[in-house]
């Protein structure tokens, strides 16, 4: 045994202690995050002593949490980035600073000296980016408005990081504060961070693009898969290197890269890397919650940790309260973001070493966070197997997902606007429908007019089959979201290929990605009534109805046959231009000669 190398000994403890514990707790109904946090328990320097070296496991942990950020960038362009502007600064700036304010504000009362109070209340604010944004994924809440606002507090608490920790030597001990820890000017820190935003963009822009499409060329899929890694960990390098969130960074870079046509295959390679390295990390925090400060100070450590989730509660509460997040959403909401973050732990220690925070406060202030993590996850369930119903039963009528097989030749996945007029048509007709959303408003607008929708979500296997997908002849995907009706449809390819698919598109670029996938029976969503309306106009401009009839059946067919042609060289975005620009200037010529023509016709002839 003792010729056993450290590290496989440890691999073997950790996959074991995960493996036994995450079946167990999922099947217990506690969720894998518990899992994990019991795991960590179990086997730290507190249960059975197996692992004593926390820290740098903990370290090398955190690279879960970049690579699941880096993963959420990619799923945002950088137009819808740029939307959610107004939450970030205004909701993410709202909640620190409501939260901080709350909990310095009790502090000072209790005659905690300032700088402690303040360090407490700035560190207390944060919350966990990593159980946060797993727990939205888990529940598919991360595109609906509760998601969004989260993101969008949790991306700004990672911008707030950088003041925060700038702001701590300048509390400190001055006689006590060394060269290594003077903050670096202002104004060099400043355009350092710019530097190395504008490599990432550049990088991002200009490079790695390219460089990706080279190494596919290779068709060497491992090599890829190192590729992704390599571009995740410089992006967390170079933050590091400047003192930002290495999270951040990887965001942002997930962001530049969302409108790559790479993007699935980096989804595809770094997911199996993000969930092992998240596991980990929640691991990592399981063995790193200090039992010997709670043995020594219950009451205070209780104190602190009752205290600081009650007014995050409250605060966070009435925010979603004024940002208007609908009701069944602001539970989950409030507790994701009351629980305090892994950045605390940084901010502590920092404060420590400056001499800001004494070692007995710091460690039970890091006590009190590393807690609270581990209660979130419970408080989830809570409000899962008990809020959530009761809130049901109260405020409206039990939203029920399908519990018996069902056998509709047709099935329809989202009974939104166009949804709808698809299923009113089938019915209309005498076809049999299976209808299914999960926005829980409309389902219940929808049933007081007498449809019998399902309240579930359609990229679930489980409820396809139970939706009868499997014997169904035909699936509509009327979905808003095209990520989402991306994921249906490769869910439908691989388990249930018989099933022929008519989808509703957003846009060009939702068409190309479902064509890539086979499917061919698409209608834009807007396309049909927008030509409709440049038919009006062409009368209201004095054109009979036949003639502008015609210039609309025109059109209509030469947008369709255009389509087909930049399909092959949708990845080429300059040739796809040069060829959109030559269809339509093809099309302007016909116009403009058939007018001149039509003219011609009608000219009274010459008297000469």
């Amino acid at each position: 045994m003792e010729h056993i190398p450290s590290w496989l000994s440890s691999a073997f403890i950790y996959l074991g202690a995960a493996v036994i514990a995450v079946p167990l707790s999922k099947y217990l109904g506690l969720g894998a995050i518990i899992g994990y946090l019991g795991a960590g328990i179990a086997i730290g320097p507190w249960g059975l002593g197996l692992v004593t070296n926390v820290e740098n496991i903990l370290h090398f942990a955190e690279f879960g949490v970049v690579l699941m950020l880096f993963l959420v960038g990619l799923e945002l362009e950088p137009r819808r980035l740029w939307s959610l502007r107004r939450p970030i600064f205004g909701g993410g700036g709202a909640q620190l600073l409501g939260c901080a304010l709350a909990i310095g504000g009790v502090a000072l009362a209790f005659d905690v000296r300032w700088q402690i109070a303040l360090v407490a209340a700035l560190g207390l604010a944060l919350s966990s980016t990593a159980i946060a944004l797993q727990a939205l994924q888990e529940r598919n809440l991360l595109r609906t408005g509760s998601g969004q606002a989260g993101l969008s507090i949790l991306l700004f608490q990672d911008m707030a990081a950088i003041p925060i920790l700038a702001l701590l030597p300048l509390l400190g001990d001055a006689s006590a504060s060394d060269a290594a820890l003077a903050p670096m000017h202002p104004a060099l820190k400043a355009i350092k961070i710019i530097a190395i935003i504008g490599t990432i963009i550049l990088g991002g822009r200009l490079l790695v693009r390219p460089l990706l499409r080279w190494i596919a060329r290779s068709k060497t899929p491992e090599i890829f898969t190192a590729a992704a890694l390599l571009l995740v960990v410089g992006i967390a390098t170079l933050m590091q290197a400047t003192g930002m969130s290495m999270a951040l960074g990887a965001f942002l870079a997930g962001v530049l890269l969302a409108e790559s046509e790479y993007r699935r295959e980096l989804e595809t390679d770094l997911e199996p890397f993000k969930g092992l390295l998240l596991g980990l990390f929640f691991v990592a925090v399981g063995m790193g919650i200090d039992f010997g400060v709670l043995r020594q100070s219950p009451w205070l450590m209780a104190a602190i940790l009752g205290g600081f989730l009650l007014l995050k509660l409250l605060v966070i509460y009435v925010l979603a309260h004024l940002m208007r997040l609908p009701l069944q959403e602001r539970p989950v909401f409030t507790v994701l973001l009351a629980q305090g973050g892994e950045f605390a732990f940084v901010v502590f220690q920092a404060a420590a070493g400056a001499r800001v925070l004494p070692p007995d406060t710091a460690s039970l202030l890091t006590g009190a966070v590393a807690l609270s993590m581990l209660l979130s996850p419970l408080l989830l369930v809570l409000i899962d197997k008990w809020l959530l119903p009761r809130w049901a039963e109260r405020n409206g009528p039990q939203l029920e997902e399908i519990s018996e097989q069902q056998d509709a030749p047709v099935l329809i996945a989202g009974f939104g606007r166009y949804g709808q007029m698809v299923a009113r048509l089938m019915f209309a007709h005498g076809v049999r429908c299976t209808l299914l959303d999960h926005d829980a408003e409309m389902i219940e607008a929808a049933r007081a007019f007498g449809y019998p929708v399902f309240y579930g979500d359609a990229t679930r296997l489980d409820l396809l089959r139970l939706s009868g997908a499997a014997t169904a002849r035909v699936l509509v995907v009327a979905v808003d979201e095209p990520e989402q009706s991306l994921k249906i449809v490769d869910l439908v390819r691989e388990h249930f290929p018989q099933l022929q698919i008519v989808a509703r598109v957003r846009d060009v670029t939702h068409w190309y990605q479902l064509r890539d996938r086979g499917v061919t029976r698409l209608e834009r969503e807007v396309f049909e009534s927008s030509l409709r309306s440049g038919r009006t106009v062409l009368e209201l401009l004095g054109h009979t109805p036949e003639a502008a009839r015609q210039a609309a059946t025109r059109f209509r067919r030469h947008n369709l046959d255009l389509l087909e042609q930049m399909y092959p060289h949708h990845k080429d975005r300059a040739k796809l231009i040069a060829v959109a620009k030559q269809g339509r200037q093809q099309l302007e010529e016909q116009m403009a000669r058939e007018r001149e023509l039509q003219q011609a016709s009608h000219r009274p002839p010459d008297e000469s």
